[in-house]
């Protein structure tokens, strides 16, 4: 069995969870059978199992509207996926950036197509910000690679329903394969050196914040309930790389607005941080808030779970069935049940709700310990990325089948 996975990230250049998924699924998948990535940029390991073969992108001619560049350049990527022959037994997609590669690689050389949800266009309205009509174009190509697709992967099993109600696609092509972590290098690491480096105090209890600035984290509903915290919390927020220079002002705005009548101090990191960094500040944090409007999974909650932080959470998407209400975590549900997630939303209310959430915990360390012991422990025993690996070796073997 040979597997071919196209993906936009790869490393050095991950900044999301669909990054971090292929990463590790290549490792693991790796130890069963032979694999190769096709990613976007200028990485190259073809001596290696997983190989590696980046595909470049020279921008320089484009005369279009900006918006629809990141459109034209995915589609010039994939193009490079199937000039380069592809002699593997299966070709497994990840985000839309690649869908039209994996159509390419199923019409012109016949392969087997399995694709992965990381998440749907039609649940991110607000993509359109950040591609203008290229959005529509991105909703066509989704739905065709769904619906021409062998299997489709469902992170979670919100994610399923939300495929099955919105696609052709019949239900025993929909298998559930959640995400998962590496507990052996996701655990418990403390460096008070590391804090100060980045401006944290390590005397002061923190409220952390990791992700990327864009409206499906909600990163603003958590600068908008720092007012509403306990005196003396500090926030820390890791959060960069915006998806439009729109919502890069507004996050600058939240964070003015926040500092103004915040009890504690905001530390706001932009920088995309290494993953040792990464763990360290899970470990000293007091509680991790992952306040999304839209999320199929939510890898981030593994990652401070791994490290044993208790996790407050709004109750959308996988986050549902990665936390334990009262064990592992808070799930905070949104305002009113919405078709959309904005309709969803009830900006204030969710704000206040999520700084009860998160001062219930910080009030009580005891808890907080105990419920990032069962977060370990859940990891440990539900989210094993070797697991996950065979579960996807039986499933390539089924299609090809």
């Amino acid at each position: 069995m040979k597997s071919l996975l196209l993906t936009n990230e790869y490393p050095p250049h991950v900044y999301g969870g669909a990054g971090i998924h292929v990463q590790y699924l290549a490792r693991e998948l790796a130890r069963l059978c032979e694999v190769e990535v096709r990613c976007f940029g200028d990485q190259s390991e073809p001596e290696a199992n997983p190989t590696v073969h980046g595909a470049g992108l020279d921008t320089s001619g484009y005369t279009a509207p900006a918006p629809l560049h990141p459109v034209f350049g995915a589609l010039h990527r994939c193009l490079d996926f199937n000039t380069r022959n592809i002699d593997a037994d299966v070709v497994h997609l990840h985000t839309w950036y690649t869908h039209f590669g994996g159509i390419l690689a199923k019409l012109a050389y016949g392969k087997p197509l399995v694709l992965t949800v990381h998440s749907l266009e039609p649940l991110r309205p607000w993509k359109r910000e950040q591609l203008g009509a290229g959005y529509d174009f991105t909703l066509w190509l989704e739905r065709t690679a769904i619906e021409m697709a062998d299997a489709v992967v469902a992170v979670s099993h919100e994610t399923k329903a939300d495929i099955l109600r919105l696609f052709d696609v019949p239900e025993e092509k929909v298998p559930v394969i959640y995400n998962g972590i590496d507990p052996e290098e996701y655990r418990p690491t403390f460096d008070d050196s590391t804090l100060v480096r980045l401006g944290i105090d390590p005397s002061l209890p923190y409220v952390l914040f990791v992700g990327r600035i864009t409206r499906q984290k909600g990163i603003v509903h958590l600068v908008n309930a720092v007012r509403h915290l306990d005196p003396g919390t500090q926030v820390v927020l890791c959060a960069g790389a915006p998806d439009t220079p729109e919502i890069a002002a507004e996050m600058e705005s939240a964070v003015a607005a926040a500092r103004a009548e915040a009890p504690g101090p905001i530390v706001w990191i932009r920088d995309m941080l290494p993953t040792p960094d990464k763990i360290i500040l899970y470990s000293h944090a007091q509680v991790f808030c992952c306040p999304s409007i839209y999320e199929p999974f939510g890898i981030i909650n593994l990652e401070a779970m791994a490290c044993e932080t208790p996790v407050v959470a709004s109750a959308v998407g996988g986050m549902k069935e990665i936390i334990l209400p009262g064990e592992t975590g808070l799930l905070v549900p949104l305002a009113q049940q919405a078709d959309s997630p904005f309709e969803a939303i009830h900006p204030a209310q969710f704000a206040s709700d999520l700084a009860a959430a998160i001062n219930s915990l910080l009030r009580d360390p005891a808890r907080c310990a105990a419920m990032g012991k069962c977060g370990r422990e859940r990891v440990l025993e539900t989210f094993s990325w070797a697991e996950i690996a065979r579960s996807t070796l039986a499933l390539y073997e089924r299609v090809v089948g």
